[in-house]
């Protein structure tokens, strides 16, 4: 089931969910709008010859407290200002807002947020438009749609626990079954 919004401030009143910073502007009927932060990665083109799910890509890190532009056709990993927690017994998934998409803009957070999760969410950030888009520091950039599930979870213990600010792919990390 879907949290509605009051619910989720429920929970996050009662410490059962964490969200912070977290202001009433945010709060949407069935999601909590998150912001986007300051701090940004964009793979170095310079430095790879090719981005591969066996080792590290190199990446460049940028820092801006106002705005940062994302030209056509561009991809880009973002942060968001919140940091949230959620407990073993709810899930989250990240969406686009419908009137960022309509800019050319799509987002995505590989999708899911596991139960136990603590941590900043990393945005994948790509540009569809043939414009460039200014991306305004601080201004609510995605939706954060939290569910139940069924039963208690085994908490998230994954490579990116507790991460902080964008945080670049660690699928060479992967312990992969071999068949």
């Amino acid at each position: 089931m879907i949290l509605s919004g009051k619910t989720i401030l429920s929970k996050q009143t009662k410490g059962e969910l964490l969200i912070e910073p977290l202001t009433k502007e945010q709060v949407q009927p069935a999601s909590i709008d998150l912001r986007l932060g300051s701090h940004f990665l964009a793979v170095d083109e310079h430095n790879n010859q090719v981005l591969s799910m066996e080792k590290e890509a190199n990446y460049r890190e940028v820092h801006s407290e106002q705005s940062i532009i994302l030209p056509p056709q561009s991809f880009l990993l973002a942060t968001t200002v919140e940091k949230i927690e959620l407990p073993n017994n709810l899930t989250a998934f990240v969406e686009g807002r419908s009137s960022i998409g309509r800019l050319g803009l799509f987002i995505q957070s590989a999708g899911w947020v596991d139960p136990g999760f603590k941590g900043e969410i990393t945005l994948e950030l790509y540009n569809a438009n043939r414009l460039p888009i200014e991306l305004i520091v601080g201004r609510r950039i995605c939706q954060l749609v939290i569910a139940e599930v069924n039963e208690e979870a085994v908490p998230y213990n994954g490579k990116y626990l507790y991460q902080s600010g964008a945080t670049n792919s660690r699928v060479y990390a992967d312990q992969d079954i071999e068949t």
